[in-house]
């Protein structure tokens, strides 16, 4: 799984080859995604060349080449039909395929659940959320939040109507979080969940 920085830089790789026909050297790189760093964009680039998205050689000046058939593309299982959890139905084969690189895809990361503030939302302590990297939500999105740039939380975003952010646990016990605005930073939206049995 990509980082926010890594996809930020497989996207910059990605437009400037596109609209140049050649690859960003690493000063382009890092120039391109905000930092002054050679050695960081470097580090970004190593590590999607290991996960498959780049391939890399050396002793070529702008040696890098997007691998456009990357592994999270190749990432599907067949998707057999529907499963009652309830009254049993028909079993009737499916001809479809779930492809898991688009749920997983770029802009996307994981994180593992402590705690069980989530649980009224069906997010279990020990789960792994699949969360879309966004600096912005919409009301009543869960969310990672970041609060005062140090601690972050998962919780229901709620916009009040004073501006204040209200941070909503699913959790009867537990009550909202309230700050100004300027206190909460959005830094991704949950879209979908993984459990392990």
């Amino acid at each position: 799984m990509l980082t926010p920085r890594q996809l930020k830089t497989l996207d910059f790789i990605r437009r400037f080859i596109a609209s140049h026909e050649y690859a960003p050297s690493l000063t382009e790189i890092a120039q391109g995604i905000g930092i002054s760093s050679k050695g960081v964009a470097h580090r970004y680039v190593q590590a999607l060349a290991a996960a498959g998205y780049l391939v890399l050689h050396p002793g070529r000046q702008r040696g890098l080449e997007l691998v456009e058939d990357n592994p999270a593309e190749r990432m599907s299982v067949p998707l057999m039909g529907s499963i009652a959890a309830g009254q049993p139905i028909e079993a009737i084969p499916g001809q479809e395929v779930l492809n898991l690189g688009e749920l997983l895809g770029l802009h996307r990361y994981a994180l593992q659940v402590k705690g069980d503030s989530m649980v009224g939302a069906g997010i279990w302590e020990g789960d792994t959320v699949i969360v879309e990297h966004r600096e912005h939500a919409d009301d009543g999105d869960i969310v990672v939040a970041l609060l005062d740039n140090e601690e972050a939380t998962l919780k229901r975003l709620k916009i009040r109507k004073d501006g204040k952010i209200a941070l909503i646990a699913e959790n009867p016990k537990m009550s909202p979080l309230v700050y100004a605005a300027e206190r909460v930073k959005v830094q991704g939206v949950v879209v979908s969940l993984v459990r392990a049995y």
